[in-house]
Parts: C-alpha cells; sequence; structure tokens
C-alpha cells in the first residue's frame, strides 16, 4: 500500500474516470474542521455551513458536473449517535454537490460482511483506505491496485448499495 496527504488523495477524484464509491462504517469521527459547527449543532440542534467545506463541495461539482458519479454508503448504529445526526443534517452540501448518499442501518448487515474501516472505491481498480490515528482524527489515505482487495470491495459496495436506502427516504431517530 501507499501512503497518501490529502492532497493526492483529491487528485484520485480528478483521475477518475466513472466512479467513486465511500463506505463509511465509523458512528463518531474526529475531523478537525467539523469540530466547531458540531458543538453549535450539539448546541442548537441547528445545523450551519462551514466556509471551509467550500472546498471539498467545489471538488465533488467538478467531479459530478463532468457526468462521474460519487456515492457514498453510510452504515450507521440505531439509535443514531450525535454524530450521526450532525452527519445527516450536513449531508445537503454534499447533495447539492452530486454526491448520490445513502443510508444503511447496523443491523440490516452481517458484520462479517464488512470492513472495519472506511474506504473509497475509485473505477473499480484503486482502493483509499482512510487511515486514522489513534485519538481518531485523519491520518491519511492508504492505496492500494491489489485485486484481491479490489474484488472484495466490489463485492461489499454493491451489497451495501443494494441494501441501503437512499438520503431522501432515510429518517433520523
Amino acid at each position: 500500500m501507499q501512503l497518501l496527504t490529502a492532497e493526492e488523495q483529491e487528485q484520485l477524484f480528478r483521475d477518475c474516470r466513472r466512479r467513486a464509491f465511500h463506505l463509511e462504517v465509523q458512528d463518531t469521527y474526529a475531523v478537525a474542521d467539523e469540530a466547531e459547527s458540531l458543538a453549535k449543532f450539539l448546541e442548537t440542534g441547528e445545523f450551519e455551513y462551514d466556509p471551509d467545506w467550500q472546498h471539498w463541495d467545489d471538488l465533488m461539482r467538478e467531479v459530478t458536473e463532468s457526468g462521474r458519479l460519487v456515492q457514498r454508503v453510510r452504515v450507521v448504529s440505531e439509535p443514531h449517535t450525535d454524530y450521526t445526526r450532525f452527519l445527516f443534517a450536513t449531508t445537503v452540501s454534499n447533495l447539492q454537490s452530486g454526491e448520490d448518499i445513502r443510508w444503511l442501518p447496523r443491523h440490516l448487515i452481517d458484520p462479517s460482511r464488512l470492513t472495519a474501516d472506511d474506504w473509497w472505491l475509485f473505477d473499480d481498480d484503486t482502493v483509499a483506505f482512510t487511515a486514522f490515528r489513534p485519538d481518531e482524527t485523519l491520518g491519511g489515505f492508504a492505496v492500494t491496485r491489489d485485486l484481491v482487495i479490489i474484488d472484495y470491495c466490489r463485492t461489499v459496495r454493491d451489497q451495501v448499495w443494494d441494501l441501503a436506502t437512499p438520503h431522501s427516504e432515510y429518517r433520523i431517530k
């Protein structure tokens, strides 16, 4: 595996030819640029868009407006964590940028069918695992083109995509 910085991972989106798929399996994330917005959300129940996220939204627009797909399945525990409720509120900006996001309650899938780690699958030929530090902050991305891992991730993607509920139909409890 090759370790990439966030900037190098961003290039994977630009180089993507057809489809980028993200599997998210954590119930909480310690994302530094979300900390203030998360704290406000937990205090008020209101979501305020953080202008620091504009770079991501612009990248997603660049990718999706060129006809490429960006899809996510978020595997979540029910009852939902505070972070999941926050994430659900933030999803509007992802959708406006062209991403297609679905939600899969964890109890609807056999845990042995999932990885314990988040990853992106680009064009069915590159997997970028999200690496976290011990304090749960983002450490970077580990990329592989190992055909066995790619085949497994394609199988997981297809299974969770079919089981997951589109964002517009999913309800937070």
